[in-house]
């Protein structure tokens, strides 16, 4: 449940999406329809959307480009989470944070466990912190998304929501 003072004035931010896969393309990709939704109808912008194949270094580089920006504000990553050997999106993804988010995955999961018990174990979804830019990686499954969206990131990503969020500590994340 989000805590949003009545009164409270909304930050719209620049959100990237991601879908990791070999078989998606923009006519079959649910997943990341889903999460473009979601943003748009929060009030934020889809800054970039790209479908890209399970390959850690084409990964890391579409990602390096988005951290890199300065007007791209958080990324969202759907897809290559699980324990296939062609799930990768964590091992392409960690070597970029300079900071993990380690209680979105745990809660992540614990939301999932409510809705698909002991298979939640099997997601490897995570969050972190690079050049500034929030990144958060979920399951490629459109449900997965709409938990993950509906459940945490759209309270984060909420400048309204209390007693913290993501966006008002945004323009702290590079102070040394």
């Amino acid at each position: 449940m989000s805590h949003t003072p009545p009164n409270a004035a909304f930050k719209p931010i620049n959100i990237a999406v991601l879908t990791v896969s070999d078989t998606r393309t923009e006519e079959n990709d649910t997943s990341g329809q889903v999460l473009c939704e979601r943003i748009k109808a929060a009030g934020h912008q889809v800054a970039a959307k790209h479908i890209a194949p399970d390959n850690i270094y084409v990964l890391r580089a579409i990602v390096s480009q988005w951290i890199a920006d300065p007007e791209i504000h958080a990324v969202i990553t759907t897809g290559g989470t699980g324990l296939t050997g062609r799930d990768v999106t964590p091992e392409a993804l960690k070597v970029l944070y300079d900071k993990e988010i380690e209680g979105f995955g745990e809660l992540f999961r614990q939301i999932s466990y409510n809705l698909i018990k002991t298979s939640s174990l099997q997601s490897r979804a995570i969050a972190g912190l690079a050049n500034g830019t929030v990144l958060f990686s979920l399951p490629g499954s459109p449900g997965a998304c709409k938990d993950g969206w509906d459940h945490i990131i759209v309270h984060q990503l909420d400048s309204r929501h209390k007693p913290c969020n993501l966006v008002e500590l945004m323009p702290r994340f590079l102070e040394v």
